[in-house]
């Protein structure tokens, strides 16, 4: 599965909003629509992960990706509430709303969670553990060279946390939970199993890209 992504993972690596982000330039009221964006996509997400928690195969699988849900649903949601309750960033007035990629998302991996077999389940949510730690962990080098000019910048605080080691421990758990689950899975439930990793890899391309790269929704 991260073969065949590696084109799509070489574009995320080159996009100006993780770009911008690492360095520190990205516009401050940009930073803030991002955060309000995945703070929506973790709600939506932690559905998808108790979801795959109740069609898991074992206890220790189960207990896992509930854990994982509980952590988006919580310490990770908190830490955006904080970021956009901190006074760092601008202040807005607006209820934010789902962009198209971030509801396309959300829709795509509750629907695989609640619908296909564990093992294409747990492959859809994979990319959002294993991406955000790759992207995490060379992002958090720039983000230490911002950090020593200014401690507080929050995009450097951010950033480091998805290089922490809890975060790393839980993706490589991740990526054993879906190696067991396609050992154990059929042929064709393999091939369902990397055609979901890729759409969902597609998902966080366009998550990122669109919070610089705007796609209005139709008037209503």
């Amino acid at each position: 599965m991260w073969d065949r992504t590696k084109v799509l993972r070489d574009a995320i690596d080159e996009l100006e909003f993780l770009r911008r982000l690492g360095d520190g330039t990205l516009p401050l009221d940009v930073f803030r629509t991002y955060i309000e964006q995945d703070l929506l996509y973790l709600t939506g997400y932690a559905k998808a992960l108790s979801l795959v928690a109740a069609h898991a195969p074992d206890p220790d699988a189960a207990g896992f990706w509930a854990g994982s849900a509980a952590t988006a649903a919580t310490v990770e949601a908190t830490l955006h509430q904080n970021l956009l309750t901190s006074g760092q960033l601008p202040e807005s007035d607006a209820e934010p709303q789902h962009s198209q990629a971030c509801l396309g998302y959300i829709s795509y991996l509750t629907a695989v969670a609640a619908t296909d077999p564990y093992p294409v389940a747990a492959a859809a949510v994979l990319p959002c553990f294993w991406i955000y730690a790759d992207v995490g962990r060379r992002l958090a080098r720039s983000a230490r060279e911002v950090l020593s000019a200014d401690p507080s910048h929050p995009y450097a605080q951010w950033v480091t946390t998805y290089d922490a080691e809890e975060f790393q421990t839980a993706v490589a758990t991740a990526r054993e939970f879906v190696d067991a689950a396609a050992d154990a899975a059929t042929d064709s439930q393999r091939e369902a199993m990397v055609e979901a990793f890729v759409i969902a890899s597609r998902y966080e391309l366009m998550f990122w890209d669109t919070v610089v790269n705007k796609q209005e929704w139709p008037a209503s």
